[in-house]
């Protein structure tokens, strides 16, 4: 389950934030006009009334279908950039009745640029007009393989480009220019939402195109791709020079008795470690423990100590990984495709290089090769906001401490340079951390329940988000979740409700 939650794009948040609606007239037709996308050409312009109903999810997702979605009307514009040879889908749904005045751009996941058909039925039934893009690249969250490298085996960065930036702006232009022509007036709000790399293309939009959007949700954004994508190769770096490959269920063992040690800090059993800064759990202690793996009796050797302390310590250069966080996702037998995939394609050019027998110094060689080449491209962590400041815009992220894809100590470092360059970052640029909860949603910490609608308040009611609702996946659990840098502190009462805690400094 685990794995097929990664492979997931990434769901994205649901505002019910509401306005005052705008009925389609009678004589509103599904048809979309002439429309100019600079740097690009049309190539078509398909539109068709939809009647709306359920939309499933794409098959073995593990999610219900969507139900009960309004008529809307589809619109598809195709466009290539000259030159490239490129042919990139921006899709359009619009509600015939019931629209709120807002537009809003629909992040992907993984290696896919768009939300799915069921995303975009969310966000119509909320009565926004919403748009996605596949920027030109198939919609293989895991892996870029049909379109990493030209015919000549070289990296195909005009189509990296597409799904890195160009080809976000595209879809705003083109998302806005057909909402515009259907309601016979332009959005009155414009939003981005998306988690992973939703939420790096939300940071995308801020850093490279300010004006596009009012209000961002960008939730555990995937900014640092170059540098976070091979560091979840480390796990298997280590085991392999380390001659040590660790079960999951020893994996699992390490993880139990770090939030054994450190659950109690802040006052609550409750499995989540508030603060991960706190938890100094040595994996040493857990050396002669004997548990059960697939039957057999195993002794935790000092060894297997060692590669759990190296994988938490992480490489040097970049982060660690947080000792509540599941090590299955990058240390279990088969390495985490997304980073396996890039490496593979984007660095090596070799679709068959094996990246669990790479050694220290070839790791590092290419991490650093994944920097100097791809930073500039897909990096998204220029800390200059201040174009977008000045626009008006606003941008709430939030992330949780234990996702063991993306650290969020890299939105947290980015966050303090963003801080350093524009003064009190908290006028447009909220971040709020997530104690216990996994990449996007999951783990047994309480995920914020609507983002987007604490963007939506603060871009039209000016009220700026002190606190996140947050609840837990089983929903016995709620918490608010803090503005950084204040932390969760216990006071007293129900362990499971929110009132029983407050935000403080650490």
């Amino acid at each position: 389950m685990r794995r097929l939650c990664g492979a997931l794009v990434a769901l994205v948040s649901a505002t019910v934030m509401v306005s005052t609606p705008v009925s389609a007239s009678a004589a509103q037709k599904c048809a979309v006009g002439k429309l100019s996308v600079p740097g690009a050409e049309v190539v078509s312009v398909t539109a068709a009334e939809q009647p709306g109903g359920t939309v499933e999810w794409p098959p073995g997702y593990p999610i219900p279908p969507v139900t009960d979605v309004p008529p809307y009307c589809a619109v598809t514009v195709t466009l290539t950039h000259p030159g490239v040879g490129d042919k990139v889908a921006v899709k359009v749904w619009l509600p015939l009745s019931g629209w709120t005045g807002r537009f809003q751009g629909l992040g992907g996941g993984g290696y896919s640029m768009g939300g799915w058909d069921a995303d975009m039925a969310t966000q119509v039934k909320l009565g926004y007009a919403v748009a996605t893009t596949d920027g030109g690249v198939e919609a293989n969250p895991m892996s870029p393989a049909s379109w990493a490298l030209d015919e000549n085996g070289n990296v195909n960065k005009e189509l990296l480009t597409n799904f890195a930036s160009r080809s976000l702006h595209d879809m705003a232009v083109v998302g806005k220019a057909v909402t515009n022509q259907y309601y016979g007036r332009a959005p009155k709000y414009s939003y981005w939402n998306g988690c992973s790399t939703g939420g790096r293309q939300g940071m995308e939009n801020a850093q490279s195109f300010p004006d596009d959007y009012d209000g961002i949700n960008a939730a555990a954004p995937a900014i640092n791709w170059d540098r976070f994508i091979v560091a979840n190769l480390w796990a298997q770096v280590v085991q392999n020079e380390e001659r040590n490959r660790l079960t999951s269920c020893e994996l699992d063992a390490f993880e139990k008795a770090a939030v054994d040690a450190c659950d109690k800090i802040d006052g609550v059993a409750d499995r989540v470690i508030n603060d991960p800064r706190t938890c100094r759990y040595n994996p040493a202690d857990l050396v002669g423990t004997k548990i059960v793996c697939e039957g057999q009796e195993v002794t935790i050797s000092p060894a297997d100590a060692e590669v759990v302390r190296k994988i938490w310590d992480g490489p040097r250069g970049w982060f660690g990984f947080n000792k509540g966080a599941d090590l299955e996702w990058t240390a279990g037998p088969v390495p985490f495709e997304i980073s396996a995939t890039w490496v593979q394609y984007f660095i090596k050019q070799n679709p068959r290089f094996d990246v669990t027998k790479m050694s220290y110094a070839e790791y590092y060689r290419t991490f650093v090769a994944s920097q100097v080449r791809y930073n500039s491209i897909i990096g998204a962590d220029d800390p200059d906001l201040s174009a977008f400041r000045k626009s008006g815009g606003k941008i709430v992220t939030w992330h949780g401490t234990d996702d063991a894809l993306i650290p969020y100590q890299g939105t947290v470092d980015y966050r303090e340079r963003v801080a350093r360059r524009t003064g009190n970052v908290n006028d447009f640029y909220r971040v709020f951390l997530a104690p216990g909860a996994d990449h996007c949603f999951g783990g047994p910490g309480a995920v914020p329940i609507d983002p987007l609608a604490a963007v939506v308040d603060w871009v039209e009611k000016g009220k700026a988000p002190q606190t996140l609702p947050a609840r837990t996946a089983d929903g016995t659990a709620s918490r608010n979740l803090c503005l950084y840098p204040l932390v969760p502190k216990y006071i007293g009462g129900d362990p499971n409700s929110a009132d029983s805690f407050t935000c403080r400094k650490a």
